[in-house]
Parts: structure tokens; C-alpha cells; sequence
């Protein structure tokens, strides 16, 4: 049996997306199939076709959250299965906290399908497709402060701090571009410095997001009646940067002030880190393990069955 003793779990979230994502799973262990049918049974349609086939749809919101969080589900209760693959401690990345929060056991998968649906639903109405606009800003250690003051006056918020060296903006369309040009005149001389449009269809994590908050607190009090708060603290929260309480109450206000507020995902390494420096992300894309190289941390990415055999083919 591998030694897999406070190995920590995180999950990527929206943009590691991609067609096919799961199959190999699928196909191969009964109980992934078995999560696939479990959210087709839960959503009242074929999850599975739209992870594996090409159904554009995979690519809008309030599918791509369900799909996402049963496939990273699924991928995991097959490591389980085929590896005996456990873990003591959880992340994820925004739509990855949920993912989290059930694989330690907080919330039922069920229940969260619908309110990730929801979420994602909820989410893209906020704002007109258009209207707002989502960029990474890369550079060397960058300064949240300064960054902070060049968007004091406009409509733009900072939506993730990933790394030193990687943050996400996130506003009106118009303003985004507006501060892209001031970082270009502050940034571009004396280091390295792009400005990366993500392909998001709304301003996630952003002040115009506030408007569903009490829209997705009912949600997460309806749909999530069962949630298990003993592994909570076990699990890191986006919003605080630590881990989660045991408290239900609190975990529910932190998912919803994830959506109009920062997810401090440098923070939520480093808490990680505090607590074993065996980090393996499991998703269909693996965007968190270069974030984690800018810690010192080595994350090993898992995103089919060959990369797991070739990393647990290391523990002894």
C-alpha cells in the first residue's frame, strides 16, 4: 500500500475545462462511472455527454460548474478506488473550494450539483455578456498595493491574487483595458509584464457580483441543508486565505462572500503548506502547479491515469 500519510488535495476551477475530460475515468473504474450517473440522476441530464462529447454548452457557466466538480469528484473516488489515494487536507481554486469541501466530507455531492448550477446561473446573469472582462496580470512580484491604487478610480476589482507573480483583474470591459495601459506605462520598463484577457463571459469575483449574493445565501441554505462541518477545518476557504471553522453558518457566509471578493489563493497555498509539503491537484487541467513552484512547493499534477501511475509509481 502507498504512503499517502497528510497529503493535501487541491482542485482546480472555471478554464480547466476541456472535451473528453473524465473519459478515461469513466471507462475504465466502475465508481467513476457511477458519479457520473449519480449528477446526470441529481441535474436531470446527460453530464457525461457533455464532458465527453462536444456540446459547446460545456463551455457556459451553469454547466461547466457541474461538470467540473463531478469530474474532479469522479477522478478522485478512483484514486481512491485503484490506489487506495487518500488525503488530510483540501483546496481548490474558486469553484474548486466546493469540489474541496466535498471531498473532505462537508457537503454531499448531490446538493452541491445544484448549487453550483445555480451559482453558475446566477453568476452569468449578473452581468450582460460584454459588459465585463477578466485579465491575469503577470509580472514579477507584483505589488498588490500600488495595483490597488491604479484601480481606486475605476470600475475594476482584484479578483484573484494567485501568486507573487500572477494576479486576476476583474470589471467593466472598458476599465480593464484602462488599467492594462497604466500597468503597461508602471510595469513594462523595469521588469517583464503581460496582460492575459481571459475567455470568461463575465467579471467574476468583482463588485458586480454582489448583486446575487442574497440570491446565492438562500440557494446555499435550500440546497445545502446537509452540510457536515466536523472536516471543515480541514479545508481552506478562498475568501479567509485559512481554513474554514467548524461552524455551518460560517462556512456558508464564506462561499457566498467568494463570489464578489478576492480568492486568495497565495494565501491558501501557504496554509497548506504549514500543514505538509505533499500537494497533488486533480482536475481535468492542471493550472495550480506552477502557482504552488512560486512557493517553494512541488505539486504534482494528476489529470488522467497515467499521470497518477506515474506519480504514485514514487511513493513508497
Amino acid at each position: 500500500m502507498k504512503d499517502f500519510k497528510d497529503i493535501a488535495v487541491v482542485f482546480p476551477g472555471q478554464g480547466s475545462q476541456r472535451p473528453g475530460m473524465g473519459k478515461e475515468f469513466y471507462e475504465q473504474i466502475s465508481v467513476c462511472r457511477e458519479t457520473y450517473e449519480e449528477a446526470g440522476d441529481t441535474l436531470g441530464w446527460d453530464v457525461s455527454s457533455m464532458c465527453f462529447g462536444e456540446d459547446e454548452r460545456i463551455n457556459l457557466t451553469e454547466y461547466t460548474q457541474p461538470c467540473i466538480v463531478t469530474t474532479e469528484i469522479a477522478m478522485l473516488r478512483g484514486l481512491a478506488k485503484r490506489y487506495d489515494f487518500t488525503s488530510k487536507f483540501f483546496g481548490g481554486h474558486s469553484l474548486g473550494e466546493f469540489t474541496a469541501l466535498v471531498a473532505a466530507g462537508v457537503m454531499r455531492l448531490d446538493e452541491t450539483l445544484r448549487i453550483v448550477q445555480t451559482r453558475g446561473k446566477l453568476m452569468q446573469e449578473a452581468v450582460p455578456i460584454g459588459v465585463g472582462a477578466m485579465a491575469a496580470v503577470i509580472s514579477e512580484d507584483i505589488d498588490i498595493d500600488t495595483l490597488k491604487k491604479l484601480m481606486d478610480d475605476v470600475p475594476v476589482d482584484m479578483a484573484n491574487i494567485n501568486s507573487a507573480h500572477q494576479v486576476v483583474i476583474s470589471g467593466e470591459t472598458s476599465a480593464v483595458k484602462e488599467v492594462e495601459k497604466r500597468l503597461e506605462q508602471i510595469l513594462a520598463s523595469p521588469k517583464p509584464f503581460r496582460c492575459v484577457h481571459l475567455n470568461v463571459s463575465a467579471p467574476f469575483h468583482s463588485r458586480f457580483m454582489k448583486k446575487i449574493e442574497n440570491a446565492f445565501s438562500a440557494t446555499l441554505k435550500e440546497s445545502g441543508k446537509n452540510i457536515k462541518p466536523r472536516n471543515a477545518s480541514q479545508v481552506t476557504s478562498n475568501f479567509t486565505g485559512g481554513f474554514h471553522s467548524n461552524d455551518v453558518e460560517k462556512i456558508r457566509e464564506n462561499l457566498v462572500n467568494q463570489i464578489s471578493n478576492t480568492v486568495r489563493w497565495r494565501e491558501n497555498m501557504q496554509s497548506l503548506a504549514a500543514k505538509t509539503g505533499k500537494v497533488y491537484e486533480v482536475g481535468p487541467g492542471r493550472p495550480l502547479r506552477d502557482f504552488f513552484k512560486t512557493i517553494g512547493v512541488t505539486c504534482q499534477s494528476i489529470t488522467g491515469l497515467a499521470a497518477a501511475e506515474k506519480s504514485f509509481n514514487e511513493i513508497t
